[in-house]
């Protein structure tokens, strides 16, 4: 019972963007249960956001009006059990309904619960379309940039929880750390692993041969190139899994941020593998230091909407206006990165967003009001990176209906340039 309460805590928390899901387990209701149940708890709260469009499509079709929203929590988490979950009919049923009657505000609805929960379980749920479960500007925006098929692939995608996945410092045997925990190696090195479970207790983390990184977001620091002995700066560090590319790579790395927190993560992350870096907190445009680097990694704040499969509550969470806000970041953030190259040097941009003004539009404004300097292609085989995210113009659009076969990938947006000498 108390992880189901808490399960409608975090479903909502999340809608409300009060600091997204993560922030959310840290509310009492959630933070007081056992990791059992603490599990459980998150794993309904992710579903039901999963597939939100997908359940309420399904309400929709047996309430006349809609009821009010601690009502609609438990409707839409004892569907959730019911459809995705493998719960009984029964014991989802009646969990909802007992839950109804421990609250004044919803204890006058649960014939209505009972009802629509027993309803659906006896006739069926019926179909279902995963677009629903894009907020209907989302959809729009990406029915334009990249049609009708990638939208409804895109859609799809909605449903699939990912697998975790890995990267590794050179001379970690990938084959042997892929089989240890019964996964597989993606192309460009990520080990996507086949196990559950909190990563701490898996094989290798204390010794740090490893850290969590999804195999798109690994894409950026491998499109960088460092090389043993140059200096590479890292803008926008943290978490920091791409700074822990950069120093395994045997390169001189400064890593900046302007989120102490966040910050302490990646200077964990850095004395549990046994890498270095200097970590300096500071906001990139503010940061009063002359040097230059041979190479800059700038992963810049954005939407985040391309990571929907491991977030889903960025759909829900993000709206137009942030999109436009972000863009004026980045065009700030770009132009201090470029700042940072010496002649000769290279810069990658990146961005987890689908969002075009996020990615390719900040690409070409840059090329325009940066002279001396050009795109550099990337080679997406080079870099590990799905053939048909490859642009006219050498940049890189990984979407995550791409690697169907492999489960999938976050979505990003890559592009490389080079300053002339």
């Amino acid at each position: 019972m108390e992880a189901r309460i808490a399960a409608g805590v975090l479903l909502n928390a999340a809608l409300e963007k009060r600091g997204g899901l993560d922030e959310a387990l840290k509310i009492r209701e959630v933070a007081v249960l056992s990791p059992a149940d603490g599990a459980f708890a998150r794993a309904l709260a992710m579903v039901a956001l999963r597939r939100l469009g997908e359940l309420d499509q399904v309400l929709e079709r047996r309430l006349k009006t809609a009821p009010p929203l601690a009502v609609r929590t438990l409707l839409r988490i004892g569907l959730a059990q019911m459809l995705y979950l493998d719960t009984p009919d029964f014991a989802a049923v009646s969990t909802a309904v007992k839950l109804a009657e421990r609250d004044a505000k919803t204890r006058p609805y649960k014939a209505l619960v009972n009802a629509v929960l027993r309803g659906i379980g006896r006739d069926g749920p019926g179909q279902t379309s995963p677009e629903r479960n894009l907020p209907d500007w989302i959809a729009a925006r990406w029915k334009g940039a990249y049609g009708e098929p990638a939208l409804a692939s895109l859609a799809e995608a909605t449903r699939i929880e990912p697998a975790t996945d890995l990267s590794a410092p050179p001379g970690v045997d990938l084959a042997a750390l892929a089989a240890e925990m019964e996964g597989m190696v993606l192309p460009g090195g990520t080990v996507r692993v086949g196990r559950k479970g909190d990563v701490v207790g898996w094989p290798g983390f204390a010794a740090g041969d490893w850290w969590v990184q999804d195999a798109a977001a690994a894409i950026p620091a491998r499109a960088l190139a460092p090389q043993p002995g140059e200096t590479v700066l890292d803008l926008c560090a943290a978490p920091g899994g791409k700074t822990l590319q950069l120093a395994a790579s045997g390169a001189t790395v400064t890593a900046l941020d302007r989120s102490a927190p966040r910050l302490k993560r990646l200077s964990e992350n850095l004395a549990r593998t046994g890498l270095a870096a200097e970590v300096i907190v500071v906001p990139a445009e503010d940061w009063d230091d002359a040097r230059t680097f041979d190479a800059v990694l700038l992963d810049a704040p954005c939407t985040a909407t391309g990571t929907y499969r491991r977030n889903p509550e960025v759909l829900r969470a993000t709206r137009p206006a942030d999109v436009a806000k972000l863009a004026d970041v980045q065009h700030r953030l770009l132009d201090a990165a470029a700042a940072r190259v010496k002649p000769g040097g290279r810069l990658v941009y990146c961005v987890c967003s689908l969002e075009r003004e996020e990615g390719e539009t900040q690409a070409i404004a840059f090329l325009r009001r940066t002279p001396g300097v050009r795109t550099a292609p990337i080679d997406p085989a080079a870099v590990g990176a799905p053939a048909e995210a490859l642009t006219t113009e050498g940049w890189l659009r990984v979407l995550p209906s791409m690697w169907p076969d492999h489960g999938g990938l976050d979505g990003f947006f890559v592009a490389a340039f080079a300053r002339e000498e």
